[in-house]
């Protein structure tokens, strides 16, 4: 397995903060923003950066300047203090910092962090051992999987060298639009309606191979079974239920289909 075909879209839920403070105010703010739940990282907590710097700014009339004097530009060392917090805690972090700044109006930054990449999501992408015909590969497909009515049915160059497959258990012509930008040769998955298969033969060389949808998520019950196993041990009894649950139970044979 290489990849996730559609990686699982994460939530912007973590900001991270940058504040400007004298260097002597900066122990303060860390402790406010701290006790308000700013700085934890995983199983660590009071997580902060520091480094010193020089602000400048220029008081006008109706301020109140904490250092220097108004219309006098001043330039003071300011320790520049990131830590990151949760998004839903942003009142609270801003509270906690307006009230251990000693300025009348704190500098300060909001950075929503964007999600690092994931490798949860629908689908899967994995390349052979060695490249082979479509027609092989349907083949294989249907070798590999429990026999249902449905069977194994493709749409594609019967010659066409496939060698990166695309893979979706269940309902999958929602993710068509990933199979085809996935720099696969094939998708296999289930339940394909007629038009958005005709659609994308007609816009992608990418080959599509249906199958039963109870076959296409069959398989993974072994591989939940294994983890129970392998986790719980004797302690656990696991029974995977082979009754194949496909609706579709009766089929004939014509002669009219293409090879």
């Amino acid at each position: 397995m290489e990849g996730v075909l559609e990686p699982l879209a994460g939530r912007a839920d973590q900001d991270k903060w940058v504040i400007y403070v004298p260097p002597e105010n900066a122990e303060a703010v860390r402790a406010a923003v701290f006790a308000v739940g700013a700085g934890r990282i995983g199983d660590y907590s009071c997580c902060s950066w520091s480094v010193t710097g020089t602000g400048q700014f220029l008081a006008h009339d109706g301020a109140s300047p904490t250092i220097g004097s108004i219309g006098t530009v001043e330039r003071v060392a300011e320790d520049r203090v990131e830590v990151v917090a949760p998004t839903r805690l942003r009142a609270d972090v801003l509270s906690a910092m307006r009230s251990a700044h000693p300025y009348e109006e704190p500098a300060f930054d909001i950075f929503a962090l964007a999600p690092p990449p994931t490798d949860t999501g629908l689908g899967r992408v994995g390349a052979l051992p060695q490249p082979e015909p479509l027609r092989a590969f349907v083949s294989r497909v249907r070798d590999a999987l429990p026999a249902t009515s449905w069977g194994v049915r493709a749409a594609g160059d019967p010659e066409l060298p496939v060698s990166r497959v695309a893979v979706c258990g269940g309902a999958g012509d929602s993710l068509l639009g990933a199979a085809a930008a996935a720099d696969v040769q094939a998708y296999v998955t289930a339940d394909l309606r007629h038009h958005p298969a005709d659609e994308h033969r007609r816009a992608s060389d990418v080959a599509l191979v249906d199958v039963a949808h109870w076959a296409s998520e069959f398989p993974w019950c072994n591989q939940a079974a294994d983890i129970l196993r392998s986790r719980f041990g004797e302690s656990l009894p696991v029974r995977v239920c082979t009754v194949c649950t496909d609706p579709w139970n009766l089929e004939t044979e014509t002669g009219g289909g293409q090879q």
